[in-house]
């Protein structure tokens, strides 16, 4: 795993570098992609983010002593203040002495991944000064105004736990009540990244079980974060009819998946993307669908209010911030 080449290398810049933290700089030369880390030795505690600023990472404050943690929902937790994110290639050094800021690899260039704020992150975190839970309401609201069901529907229904927050934004600005759809079994991990599809869908039923009462004789706007292979939402989209919905309009709360991530989310080759292979209606008679929307590439800079495109969307349009590595692999792919 990358986190243990990682580990090698800090150890071995170690045997011919001054300090910890000098080995941690060094080894930032070595390595691309998204990384957020904590290096910790005996005297020292030291954090540092990746160039591009792919990986969240913030600081905050208990008494006296500095604690890290890549949502601010985790210092939360443990009661500690919340005192800034660490920027994109920023090394800070905790030491008997306070603190210290190396710089030597900040480049005022921010890509954070836009999927942090669209599935991975939890709602009660705010990312580089944005509300997770904001950003998913905005995408809900614009989903509603780019794609409108035609039909009058009856219920907008989330797939928990990444579609509520938007369903909710749908709602606000359709005007169609909101319900509870699903009840999620919450000792169920990512079904999408399950390698055979027969797994894929004994895990969504395990996963996810639909309140009959809520959709019965329903037409259902179904909301939820993304499509990757197109197994697990076909599998939902079932589910809801045998549960009685008379109509299933699915809407999802990103783009299409276009392109393989290659900075640490968890979006596999092309040929297994089914975006890449089949147009939306295409995939919309897949899915058992009515219809079928996804939020347009061009707003995903309204969810944050960005107006300087200070986040990555390769996995949504194929442009990768860093262009070399991007082609390399796309070449390996």
């Amino acid at each position: 795993m990358d986190s243990e080449i990682i580990a090698y290398l800090v150890a071995k810049e170690r045997t011919r570098t001054p300090s910890v933290e000098a080995a941690v700089e060094e080894t930032m030369k070595q390595i691309q992609g998204g990384y957020a880390l904590l290096v910790m030795s005996p005297k020292k505690l030291i954090a540092a983010r990746d160039p591009y600023g792919f990986k969240p990472l913030c600081m905050g404050k208990i008494g006296n002593s500095y604690v890290f943690a890549s949502e601010t929902c985790a210092l939360d937790a443990v009661g500690a203040k919340y005192e800034r994110d660490v920027e994109p290639g920023e090394i800070i050094v905790c030491d008997e002495n306070g603190i210290r800021s190396i710089r030597t690899h900040c480049s005022g260039i921010c890509k954070m991944c836009i999927f942090e704020y669209i599935y991975f992150a939890r709602p009660d975190s705010r990312i580089d000064g944005k509300s997770v839970y904001e950003a998913r309401l905005q995408a809900g609201r614009l989903l509603c105004r780019q794609h409108p069901v035609d039909a009058e529907a009856d219920v907008v229904i989330g797939v928990p736990e990444s579609g509520l927050d938007a369903a909710s934004g749908f709602a606000e600005e359709s005007g169609i009540p909101v319900a509870r759809g699903f009840m999620k079994n919450n000792y169920i991990g990512r079904t999408f990244i399950k390698p055979e599809q027969g797994q894929r869908q004994e895990a969504v039923h395990i996963k996810l079980n639909p309140v009959r009462e809520a959709v019965r004789g329903k037409r259902v706007v179904l909301i939820d974060d993304s499509i990757v292979r197109g197994t697990t939402m076909a599998n939902i989209v079932k589910m809801l009819r045998d549960a009685g919905a008379t109509e299933v309009h699915v809407r999802i709360s990103s783009p299409p998946f276009i392109s393989p991530c290659y900075y640490g989310t968890d979006v596999p080759s092309c040929d297994m993307l089914i975006a890449c292979q089949h147009t939306i209606p295409e995939i919309c008679g897949i899915l058992g669908a009515d219809s079928l929307g996804y939020l347009e590439v061009s707003s995903l800079g309204d969810l944050i209010g960005d107006t300087e495109h200070a986040f990555c969307d390769a996995c949504f349009t194929g442009n990768y911030p860093n262009e070399e590595t991007g082609i390399d692999m796309m070449k390996e792919n």
